[in-house]
C-alpha cells in the first residue's frame, strides 16, 4: 500500500515513515504544497494520504479540496490544531479523519488499516473456504468459527492485511515483541505458524523460504 505523507516536521516524518514502513506501508513524504501537488498529479497509484493542515507555503484544507477531494483518495488530516472548527471543516471538506498532535503511531496505523480496508470494501476477506472478519476479529471455516488465541489472530491479521506480499520473519519478530513484551526465536516463528495452519486446516498460508509468509488471492 502506497501512502503520501504530507508534513514538514522532520523529526516526525522519520518516526512515521520508520514505524509504517515496519507495518510493510511504502511511504513517500513531501513536505510543502508545491512538491505534494506534482507528485499527486503525477502519481495514480496512491492509496492513501496523511496531510498537515498548516505547510509552509499554503493550507492542507485547500490542497485537499483542489487537488485530492476529485481524486477520491482516502485522506487523514495532520495536526496540531485540536480547535473543534479545524476538526469539522475537516471532516465536512470530504475528509475520511482527523488526528492531533501528539499522537499514538499505533492509534494512527489502527485508522489507517480500517481506512483501507473500507475503501477496498474488505472488512470480511475469504481465501479458498476460510473467511476472516476483520471487524469482528473472527475467521471461519466454511461459516464455522476457529477458535485463535489473542496473538494467533494478530498474527493472521498481519497476513489478512499484507495480501499478494510477504510478510517477514523480522517484521513478524518485531510485532510479537511489540504486541507481547517477548523475545522469541524464529524457531517459535515457526510453531506459532503451524499452530494456526492446523487450526485451518486449509493451505492458504505459504512459506517463503528464508523470509516470511504470505496469503494470496485466489
Amino acid at each position: 500500500m502506497n501512502i503520501l505523507l504530507v508534513e514538514d516536521n522532520l523529526t516526525l516524518i522519520k518516526g512515521l515513515k520508520y514505524s509504517l514502513e515496519k507495518s510493510n506501508y511504502i511511504i513517500t513524504y513531501k513536505t510543502n504544497i508545491k512538491d505534494s501537488i506534482q507528485y499527486i498529479n503525477n502519481h495514480s497509484d496512491i492509496d492513501l494520504i496523511i496531510l498537515d493542515i498548516t505547510l509552509p507555503d499554503g493550507n492542507g484544507f485547500e490542497l485537499f479540496e483542489k487537488y485530492i477531494k476529485f481524486k477520491n483518495i482516502p485522506t487523514i488530516f495532520l495536526t496540531a490544531k485540536d480547535e473543534e472548527d479545524n476538526i469539522v471543516k475537516g471532516l465536512t471538506i470530504g475528509a475520511e479523519d482527523y488526528i492531533t498532535k501528539p499522537f499514538s503511531t499505533k492509534e494512527l496505523l489502527v485508522r489507517i488499516n480500517k481506512i483501507l480496508l473500507r475503501y477496498q470494501k474488505q472488512s470480511i476477506i475469504t481465501i479458498k473456504n476460510i473467511k476472516f472478519d476483520m471487524d469482528k476479529m473472527i475467521v471461519y471455516k466454511d461459516d464455522i468459527p476457529i477458535k485463535f488465541t489473542s496473538l494467533e489472530i494478530k498474527l493472521l491479521t498481519l497476513l489478512f492485511l499484507n495480501i499478494n506480499k510477504v510478510v517477514s520473519r523480522a517484521t513478524i519478530l518485531d510485532k510479537i515483541w511489540e504486541w507481547t513484551g517477548n523475545d522469541i526465536d524464529d524457531h517459535t516463528v515457526t510453531v506459532y505458524f503451524k499452530r494456526i495452519r492446523e487450526k485451518l486446516g486449509t493451505e492458504i498460508i505459504s512459506t517463503v523460504k528464508g523470509i516470511g509468509y504470505r496469503i494470496d488471492e485466489e
